[in-house]
């Protein structure tokens, strides 16, 4: 069952990939033995950090140990951004940035902070298409 991004500005949403057969097939591989759960529950500490602390709640359970503490993270990336691409945007950031900014990309990743599970679960296109000028990175304050 091929589960919708999850976003409050779906008309702003296109060139959706949605991961979910290759991570369906991660999964089947740790039900049969192909793989170890220490293969796929690996994520970086700094990622655990960041679920914690900016994580959305999933709604659903992990899909390895059935625990309730899985949660998303978006990221965005895009030339436009500038300094700013490259963090992480609750639901809400990401309308107000649809209609700021002409393209950038999200990508959607779920983490679980029992089992360390995490995997790229979609990416996506937003903006109102009109192409803006990068912003540029703030000029550090000179030394005296």
């Amino acid at each position: 069952m091929p589960r919708p991004p999850t976003s409050t500005a779906p008309w702003s949403q296109r060139a959706v990939i949605d991961y979910a057969l290759q991570r369906r097939a991660a999964l089947a591989d740790l039900r049969r033995g192909h793989a170890f759960v220490s293969d796929l529950c690996d994520a970086d500490p700094y990622l655990l950090r960041a679920a914690e602390n900016h994580g959305v709640e999933a709604h659903r359970p992990c899909p390895v140990c059935r625990g309730d503490d899985l949660v998303e993270l978006r990221y965005v990336f895009g030339d436009e951004l500038g300094p700013y691409q490259g963090r992480i945007r609750a639901p809400r950031e990401l309308e107000v940035m649809a209609h700021e900014f002409g393209e950038f990309r999200v990508y959607v990743v779920e983490v679980c902070g029992r089992c360390s599970w995490n995997y790229l679960t979609t990416t996506y296109v937003m903006g109102d298409g009109t192409p803006r000028t990068p912003l540029r990175a703030h000029r550090a304050d000179p030394v005296l």
